[in-house]
């Protein structure tokens, strides 16, 4: 008997994130979900320029490549023409909290129905560690080698808090992809943001933190700890809004 097993919409293509890298995690658990809910032959994933944009290479749904940060802004549009597909996007928090933050706050405003997972690991992965929107107070960075200071450079968004004001987003959830606990909560906010579209009750997002070993210069057990440690202090893990009559699956 197999206690898990790979999910058959995941090609045979090796991983090629980082070492230690939890974007590996986040990759599988939309494949999970999507077997699971038996979805994969209706889906359009969209991906905008990051570390993120590599996902295509590893599910096998139909793919759409976007300019950086215009992900949500292509998954309207394809949502929009293809009405009965299932949406998502997959971006980082360089492309969707800094070039994309308008396309994804009017999304969310619109209540387009469409589901985002939002890979939040504090900083550029992709063009080299410099400072993201969401790199936490004295965070080092390429850009801020001293350490992230808000009277310089500003405090981080917490996109996921202020997406959920809005009124046209059904869900949003933060979780964490960095111990076996958050990582099953983790998966139930995943599918649950996918259920909230079959549904077609709106928008609906799932920020996931993650880890970036290579650019935050440490060994990936240590930057598993650094989750614990140094972003969820500014990123509280829950769901700051579910469909009523939606029993909450994340807590802190």
């Amino acid at each position: 008997m197999k206690i898990a097993s790979r999910p058959k919409c995941l090609t045979k293509e090796h991983f090629s994130y980082c070492p230690g890298c939890t974007h590996g995690i986040g990759t599988r658990l939309v494949a999970e979900a999507l077997d699971e809910l038996g979805l994969i032959e209706e889906t359009v994933g969209v991906l905008s320029v990051g570390c993120s944009v590599m996902l295509y290479k590893f599910i096998d749904c139909d793919f759409i490549q976007a300019p950086h940060g215009r992900a949500s802004a292509v998954a309207v549009g394809v949502k929009r023409a293809l009405p009965e597909a299932t949406v998502f996007a997959y971006q980082g928090d360089g492309d969707l909290a800094a070039i994309g933050t308008a396309e994804i706050v009017h999304a969310a405003a619109r209540g387009d129905k469409i589901t985002i997972f939002f890979l939040n690991n504090a900083i550029y992965g992709m063009t080299g560690g410099q400072m993201a929107p969401t790199t936490v107070e004295g965070q080092a960075t390429t850009t801020t080698p001293e350490g992230r200071d808000p009277a310089l450079q500003g405090y981080p968004i917490r996109m996921t808090e202020m997406l959920s004001t809005l009124d046209g987003v059904a869900y949003a959830a933060r979780v964490a992809l960095n111990s076996p606990r958050n990582v099953r909560q983790a998966k139930r906010a995943v599918r649950r943001a996918f259920e909230v579209q079959q549904e077609g009750l709106g928008f609906a997002i799932v920020e996931m933190l993650s880890t970036c070993p290579t650019n935050w210069g440490v060994k990936p057990t240590a930057a598993l700890e650094l989750i614990d440690k140094q972003m969820l202090p500014t990123y509280p893990l829950g769901e700051f809004k579910v469909p009523e009559g939606m029993k909450k699956v994340v807590t802190c």
